[in-house]
C-alpha cells in the first residue's frame, strides 16, 4: 500500500466542536484568577492581568487551531485499507490494512452529540494503537462502521 493523502475531509461542524472544547478548556484557567482577583484586593492587578493574558491566548487558540485542524485532518476508507492523516504541528499519516482491523467502534460524547458528530475508532493489531476518525457526521460514522465491519469480515486473515 502506498502512503498517500486521504481524500475525505471531516464534517465542517467539527470546527465548532473543537472551538467549544477550546472555550471550555480556557474558561477554568481564566475564571480562577479572575475570581481570586475580585476577592483579594492586594493581588487584584496581577491576578486580573493573568486572567486577561490567559483569556486572550485561549481566544486566539479558539479562533486559529480548529480551522487549521480542519484543513489538515483527512480520512478515507477503501476496500484495502483505512487511511488517516492527523496533527497540526506534527502530522501523522497512518494506514490500517483491512486484514489488521480487529474492532470498529463509534463513540459520541456529549459535545459531539450536541454538534451531531461522532468518532469512529478502528482498533488494529498494531503496537501504535487504534486509529481515530473524529468529527464525522453521526450518520456517516454509523454507515462507515457498518461498511468497515462488512469489509473486514470479507477480508481473509485473523487480524493479529
Amino acid at each position: 500500500m502506498r502512503l498517500r493523502p486521504p481524500d475525505n475531509t471531516l464534517n465542517e461542524r467539527a470546527i465548532g466542536w473543537w472551538r467549544t472544547q477550546w472555550l471550555l478548556l480556557t474558561a477554568a484557567p481564566v475564571l480562577v484568577p479572575a475570581v481570586l482577583g475580585a476577592l483579594i484586593g492586594p493581588a487584584r492587578p496581577w491576578l486580573w492581568w493573568t486572567a486577561g493574558i490567559l483569556a486572550v491566548t485561549g481566544l486566539a487558540c479558539t479562533a486559529f487551531f480548529p480551522r487549521w485542524w480542519f484543513r489538515v485532518h483527512r480520512w478515507e476508507v477503501t476496500d484495502d485499507a483505512v487511511y488517516v492523516r492527523t496533527g497540526a504541528l506534527r502530522q501523522e499519516w497512518r494506514i490500517a490494512p483491512m486484514s489488521r482491523i480487529q474492532t470498529v467502534d463509534t463513540v459520541r460524547g456529549p459535545l459531539e452529540q450536541a454538534f451531531g458528530l461522532a468518532t469512529v475508532t478502528v482498533t488494529t493489531a498494531s503496537a501504535k494503537g487504534a486509529i481515530r476518525i473524529e468529527g464525522l457526521d453521526h450518520e456517516l460514522a454509523a454507515d462507515l462502521a457498518e461498511r468497515l465491519t462488512r469489509i473486514t469480515q470479507a477480508t481473509p486473515g485473523d487480524a493479529t
